[in-house]
């Protein structure tokens, strides 16, 4: 059996691999190449800078800064109490997944699922990783806390516009309403804010609008979804941003 690391080994272990996520992440930064922020490979990069985070959650909170993000790398679970969007759009694709050896595959089957505009009533992301064998879990929360039951009326305390998900399993715990909606329209004829969504693949299904790229809304009661990407490509405002990690398989923010 074996010996299970003391407290302080564990620290520095974890402290070392931060470091180490630390000066990946700076070198990748000083080539130029704009690669967008990792919540999945570089979660632990947080982990030394609890002073900035705490102050990007300020400005965040005044919505004096917005922030374009994407999530990519190892599956992660996003939920809210709500979401209520406009300028809907769903298909049906196969995206790249990376393999823990750096390679990657398109054979896994998902949904990528767009809004133009978005509004959610809080937000609860939570991201699994191993540092020196030990299980870890980052915890995004921002706006109302995100309750296991989702309430049965929300109100929205988040925007976000161009906001896309790419999940393999998306729901919600209550009603779901849709309008100006076309079920099973052509993949490539599907538009969030006038554009196509990735990946979208002729003749392949997909949800879109009857009226036009901004005509289609949706009002979701509770979301629980396991993604691999979550991509703000425009404004995002997160009042009560609040980044923390924790010992342990969390399931819950």
């Amino acid at each position: 059996m074996s010996a299970i690391p003391s407290p302080r080994k564990a620290g520095r272990a974890l402290a070392r691999s931060a470091g180490e996520w630390n000066a990946a992440m700076l070198a990748e930064a000083a080539d130029g190449t704009r690669r967008g922020t990792r919540w999945g490979r570089g979660a632990f990069a947080f982990v030394p800078s609890v002073l900035a985070v705490g102050a990007l959650g300020a400005a965040l909170a005044q919505g004096a800064l917005a922030a374009n993000f994407s999530v990519t790398g190892q599956p992660f679970t996003l939920t809210s109490n709500g979401v209520s969007g406009t300028g809907f759009g769903a298909i049906v694709n196969t995206p790249p997944v990376g393999r823990p050896d750096g390679t990657s595959t398109a054979t896994t089957g998902m949904a990528r699922v767009g809004f133009a505009q978005a509004g959610l009533a809080g937000l609860c992301g939570i991201v699994h990783q191993s540092i020196a064998g030990l299980p870890y879990s980052l915890l995004l929360t921002a706006g109302q806390p995100v309750t296991a039951t989702p309430p049965a009326t929300f109100t929205t305390d988040i925007d976000a516009s161009n906001l896309f998900i790419q999940a393999t399993e998306l729901q919600s715990y209550g009603p779901t309403t849709l309008q100006n909606a076309v079920i099973g329209q052509s993949a490539e004829q599907v538009l969030v804010d006038g554009k196509p969504l990735t990946g979208a693949q002729a003749g392949g299904f997909g949800l879109g609008s009857a009226g036009g790229p901004g005509g289609s809304s949706v009002n979701l009661h509770g979301l629980n979804a396991t993604a691999y990407d979550a991509e703000i490509a425009g404004a995002l405002v997160l009042p009560q941003l609040d980044i923390r990690i924790v010992g342990g398989t969390a399931t819950a923010c």
